[in-house]
């Protein structure tokens, strides 16, 4: 599971697919997204990048993605936002937009919101 602040951000979205968990340690349905997201790291291995934001930590990069409730989930490949996912997400469910993103060409991809 990769960390990420505002410092290595862009560097480790920049390239393949990436989902990026918005959280805070405070926020109850955060902590239950955690071990849901660690299982997930797992079971995509090298295929793709999970990593996590502390939104208290790293303002910022809150701001910047318009992140209003968390948790907020974001799916990137090759640096694009392609979807966005708010509320606690089971395990099934982000492997599978993993993978739909891994056969796809970014640029057919479009930004979903709130699915």
């Amino acid at each position: 599971m990769l960390v990420l602040n505002e410092s290595n951000f862009d560097a480790q979205i920049k390239e393949g697919v990436t989902l990026v968990d918005f959280w805070a340690s405070w926020c109850g349905p955060c902590r239950m997204q955690g071990p849901i997201l660690e299982a997930v790291a797992k079971k995509v291995g090298e295929k793709a990048g999970v990593g996590k934001v502390n939104v208290d930590e790293a303002f910022d990069l809150a701001h910047r993605f318009d992140i209003q409730g968390i948790p907020t989930l974001i799916l990137f490949k090759d640096g694009e936002l392609v979807q966005r996912l708010v509320g606690v997400r089971q395990e099934h469910e982000l492997i599978s937009v993993i993978e739909k993103s891994l056969k796809v060409p970014a640029k057919s991809l479009s930004p979903e919101k709130n699915l």
